[in-house]
């Protein structure tokens, strides 16, 4: 009997009103108004550094081509295993190239 009940109101739709406060009421808030709080962060009364800002920006730049640089030496190396592992895995010998100096020549 409860299923179908809940069957047929399955398809109804319903409203559901929220109770609304009195117009413009809000709680109180112990500090500052949000808005005060962001006008420290505006920056209109002090100057910009720019000299700062261009050292910050080269030393960021510096720092993600040395990832990218780590970053390809790493897939480079990964490669370079993974082919001599396969090598190594189908039984084939003399899979990594062995380096002779030229002083036994």
């Amino acid at each position: 009997m409860a299923s179908d009940k809940q069957s047929s109101s399955h398809g109804e739709r319903r409203v559901v009103n929220f109770r609304r406060g009195p117009a413009g009421a809000r709680p109180p808030t112990a500090g500052p108004t949000p808005v005060e709080d962001l006008a420290k962060y505006e920056g209109a009364e002090s100057a910009d550094d720019y000299r700062h800002r261009m050292i910050v920006n080269v030393a960021a730049f510096a720092f993600v081509i040395a990832l990218i640089g780590a970053g390809l030496w790493l897939a480079d190396t990964m490669a370079q295993m993974r082919k001599n592992q396969d090598c190594v895995l189908s039984g084939r010998r003399g899979c990594t190239p062995v380096e002779v100096p030229r002083e036994r020549w």
